[in-house]
């Protein structure tokens, strides 16, 4: 399995994880038997999404809410949007996947699981962000 779809089941944790706001590792291991995930290195990055995207949780928020327009709140955009807008952010700020990469893997999710703006919803805030703090400049 490539890391544009192993990125994708990592979407997938994160959406259910914002559905039901924790998972437990039983269900995780649930989630890797039907999605017969069983190489080692897949299910670390898996891990290390799910996990990661937790412990940064208040600073992934902090930075989506600041980039929102004004008069939003970020209960306002969907859990869809959430999980890819966490994903992407975590990929650019602590696995050093260039912004690039990041953003187009997000935009080409939310174009395959969310509505028809999604797409440019993302881009725009992820773009915004990444001018924010220079994270364009090493890549």
């Amino acid at each position: 399995m490539n890391r544009t779809k192993t990125r994708e089941l990592a979407f997938k944790l994160l959406y259910g994880r914002e559905i039901q706001k924790e998972i437990e590792d039983e269900n995780l291991e649930i989630f890797y038997e039907s999605n017969e995930i069983e190489d080692k290195d897949q299910k670390e990055y898996l891990e290390d999404i799910l996990f990661g995207v937790s412990k940064n949780e208040e600073e992934l928020n902090d930075l989506i809410k600041k980039h929102l327009k004004q008069n939003w709140t970020i209960d306002r955009v969907s859990k869809v949007n959430i999980s890819l807008l966490k994903l992407a952010l975590y990929e650019m700020m602590y696995c050093d996947l260039p912004y690039k990469v990041a953003i187009n893997e997000a935009v080409e999710l939310a174009k395959k699981y969310s509505d028809e703006q999604a797409g440019s919803f993302i881009n725009g805030i992820l773009a915004s962000i990444v001018k924010e703090k220079g994270l364009g400049e090493n890549s």
